[in-house]
């Protein structure tokens, strides 16, 4: 399952970001693998906002899409 496929609400734990460019900018946003975060919101055709903490990040969908979860 992808970041994109979440729903609002879901508990979410990063499995996977395969890719190296994508997986930087993740973590300068305190987002890696194994990091447990909640989907706040989802936008059509849009970004999907998770929030870590008291943070929240919208990560645009086709950059959702390559990034791998599961239900936390």
């Amino acid at each position: 399952m992808t970041l994109a496929q979440a729903k609002r609400g879901q508990r979410l734990l990063i499995a996977a970001i395969p890719n190296p460019t994508v997986r930087a900018q993740a973590i300068r946003f305190g987002i890696s693998e194994g990091a447990e975060v909640e989907c706040y919101e989802k936008l059509p055709a849009g970004p999907v906002v998770v929030g870590r903490g008291k943070q929240e990040i919208a990560i645009g969908r086709r950059l959702a899409e390559s990034i791998e979860v599961k239900p936390a």
